[in-house]
């Protein structure tokens, strides 16, 4: 249903993001897609690249008036940073990024042309995309937010901080937790018939192809390992004005597959950023002799810049269930669709 493509390099000219399968007939506001943009580049250990760098989007092709026609979105972020030609190779990969192993994968002579692309610079594209996906859910009252939770192990925001301090100090970094919540959303979004069509499944690809995230767990998560079903199962209740409800939502919304009416709540795991100021050791690749590893311009921490991808990542693909089940073409079809399956399962 909804499809995305995105190109561009860390250094290159720009960043391009295309949306095919938006409806005709939403009107798209093109300062919210930018304050989500800033968003992204906000938060305490984020690098000089950001002092650089004011993304906004330029919309290209998909609408008229502001108004989308159905047809494929082009959005452009250009790069001020556009240094890819004269920038120094890389022959020293960095433990935990994807240095080496596409070095290798593409048979390159230098780690710079992985890297390139390999960067979480690429996530502007996720974004301005999510952007576009949650202000056609929002015509459905369908809100996503996110937090940090840890940094680090720290929970507390002066404790992130001070943690994030001391990497800074120490020329390290530091990874964590961040959380998603999804609000609104109806019962009925996915499906169990395949496993490529269970929502569940569709929100863990996405959120783990956010470079740096190492985990995920949909509401309860690793809490139902160590406890009794009779403890952890959401009982069902139901009444005149609620119709059936829970009074838990340990399945963190999603049963089967299947969006089942309550919160969506999603945790991911973030890793420390792989590029250290005081670097690991590592190998030349033109040489094979020790070295130590590449160091690029980059950040401390990422976690709520993380959480804003995640959300993004999330609109796209609470965006593409809803299209899905309700219908494409038009946004005034899918409304009357999404009004009588409301009446209906009421």
């Amino acid at each position: 249903m909804l499809r995305q493509l995105s190109a561009g390099e860390s250094h290159g000219k720009a960043i391009v993001a295309i949306l095919e399968g938006l409806p005709a007939g939403l009107r798209v506001g093109l300062d919210f897609v930018n304050k989500e943009l800033k968003r992204r580049q906000s938060g305490f250990g984020r690098g000089k690249r950001m002092q650089i760098e004011n993304d906004r989007a330029q919309l290209l092709s998909g609408l008229k008036n502001n108004t989308t026609l159905g047809s494929p979105i082009t959005l452009l972020i250009q790069n001020k940073d556009s240094s890819i030609e004269r920038l120094p190779k890389v022959l020293s990969p960095r433990p935990g990024h994807a240095d080496l192993a596409g070095f290798l994968k593409y048979g390159f002579s230098d780690i710079r042309e992985v890297l390139e692309r390999a960067s979480a610079r690429s996530t502007a594209a996720t974004v301005a995309v999510g952007a576009l996906c949650k202000i056609f859910l929002n015509e459905f009252k369908v809100k996503i937010n996110s937090r940090v939770l840890l940094v680090g192990g720290e929970n507390s925001p002066l404790a992130r901080q001070a943690k994030i301090s001391e990497a800074i100090k120490n020329k390290d970094t530091v990874g964590g937790v961040l959380e998603v919540a999804i609000k609104g959303v109806p019962v009925g979004l996915g499906s169990y018939v395949q496993p490529d069509k269970r929502l569940d499944g569709r929100l863990a690809q996405a959120v783990m192809s956010i470079p740096g995230i190492k985990a995920i767990e949909i509401g309860l998560g690793y809490g139902y390992a160590i406890s009794f079903g009779s403890e952890v199962h959401d009982a069902i209740y139901h009444s005149r004005d609620k119709g059936y409800f829970r009074k838990t939502n340990n399945a963190g919304g999603i049963e089967g597959g299947i969006s089942n009416g309550e919160d969506i709540i999603l945790r991911a795991c973030m890793k420390p950023i792989c590029t250290l100021m005081r670097p690991l050791a590592s190998v030349n690749v033109h040489t094979a002799k020790a070295a130590l590893a590449a160091v690029e311009r980059s950040d401390t921490s990422v976690v709520s810049a993380a959480a804003v991808v995640a959300e993004s990542a999330a609109a796209f693909v609470l965006a593409d269930a809803f299209l899905e089940k309700f219908g494409q073409d038009s946004l005034r079809d899918i409304k009357e669709n999404h009004r009588n399956y409301l009446k209906r399962i009421r």
